[in-house]
């Protein structure tokens, strides 16, 4: 009983700084969800010991609750996917939950430092690696003179960014074109820069 009671412990501590980090950032599953994911996780690997011959597939079935959980945290914000870094939390404090349940401190402690780790110390290296190839949705709007919008696409190239040509369209007196565009956040900003200072364009989204 002493050990149930120590294994539910360690589950709450380990949850509980993991939740502290998202919760920090303002994240989806935040503090008392990753106390409850671990705890819970950690539970149904204690009932399954006492069960028997269903252990197997009780650990099937936590991971195929955790799969769910995080599959309703991640969502889709214009054009970038957001959660997924929550979702795979959750997904990896359900099995140390399970780690600790079965009495396994060692993996489940070792998983719990990577895991910190790699929240606290890795975002800083994911921003410089996004900033030198940073994904863009450009909308340009201008006034129709029998030309394409060709120009633009060169004038993206001169900024050092490389643009992929979506849907153009004419309404009325205007031409509109969308362009999915890569490059360094430097080149991004010297690029919006000169377009916000063109006077031939009505309307900029980016």
């Amino acid at each position: 009983m002493t050990e149930d009671f120590i294994r539910l412990g360690v589950a709450l501590l380990i949850g509980g700084l993991i939740g502290a980090e998202r919760e920090y950032h303002s994240k989806a599953a935040g503090f008392r969800t990753m106390i409850m994911i671990c705890v819970g996780s950690a539970l149904f690997t204690m009932a399954s010991e006492r069960i028997g011959g269903s252990g197997d597939r009780i650990a099937a079935n936590i991971v195929n609750g955790i799969g769910f959980l995080g599959a309703g945290i991640i969502f889709k914000e214009e054009n970038r996917v957001r959660g997924l870094t929550t979702a795979a939390t959750v997904w990896v404090v359900g099995a140390l939950g399970m780690c600790i349940g079965g009495g396994h401190y060692d993996i489940g402690l070792a998983g719990a430092i990577v895991v910190l780790g790699c929240l606290w110390l890795l975002p800083g290296a994911s921003n410089w690696i996004g900033a030198k190839n940073k994904q863009r949705e450009y909308k340009i709007v201008t006034t129709f003179k029998n030309k394409t919008l060709a120009q633009y696409e060169t004038f993206f190239k001169e900024c050092g960014l490389s643009p992929h040509r979506g849907r153009q369209e004419r309404i009325g007196s205007e031409i509109i074109g969308r362009w999915q565009v890569n490059g360094p956040e430097k080149a991004h900003e010297k690029c919006i820069k000169r377009l916000l200072n063109d006077p031939e364009v009505k309307e900029f989204v980016f």
